[in-house]
């Protein structure tokens, strides 16, 4: 079981991943990596060093081709996958985005985004990810 738990606040150095939310045009953008058939949210890891607001831009651009967007922070988020022996608790910045403009084309490991009204029906981190997207609802920000 992956418990996912919301915070307002938390120490940075606990921050971990950045995953944004985003939206074009009042539609849903939504990313699919080449290896996976499965869709996502952009987001990733934190770079050592790096600014967890500097690794929502960055990943925001890596995974859609953003190039103009306005960013801001939703909530911080944890995760704990219990069924894994020794789960810890691992934590997150939920940012919301919206997209303004692309880059012509995609660059490194994302095949493919869509601007979409719904929810994917394969997500890649099922479990997750519409917990993020509930979360977001309820505190006004899609």
């Amino acid at each position: 079981m992956t418990e996912v738990k919301f915070y307002d606040t938390i120490e940075d150095e606990l921050l971990e991943f950045a995953v944004i939310l985003s939206k074009n045009q009042d539609k849903y953008v939504f990313c699919k990596h080449r290896e996976r058939d499965t869709w996502e949210t952009p987001g990733g890891h934190r770079e050592d060093g790096e600014d967890i607001n500097e690794t929502a831009k960055r990943e925001l651009y890596e995974e859609t081709g953003a190039l103009e967007f306005s960013l801001e922070p939703v909530c911080v988020y944890s995760v704990t996958a219990h069924d894994k022996p020794g789960a810890e608790e691992s934590f997150g910045m939920l940012y919301f985005a919206r997209i303004t403009r692309f880059e012509g084309e995609l660059h490194r490991e994302i095949e493919q985004i869509i601007i979409t009204d719904e929810m994917p029906k394969k997500w890649t981190y099922p479990d997750i990810q519409p917990k993020l997207m509930e979360e977001a609802m309820r505190r006004g920000y899609l």
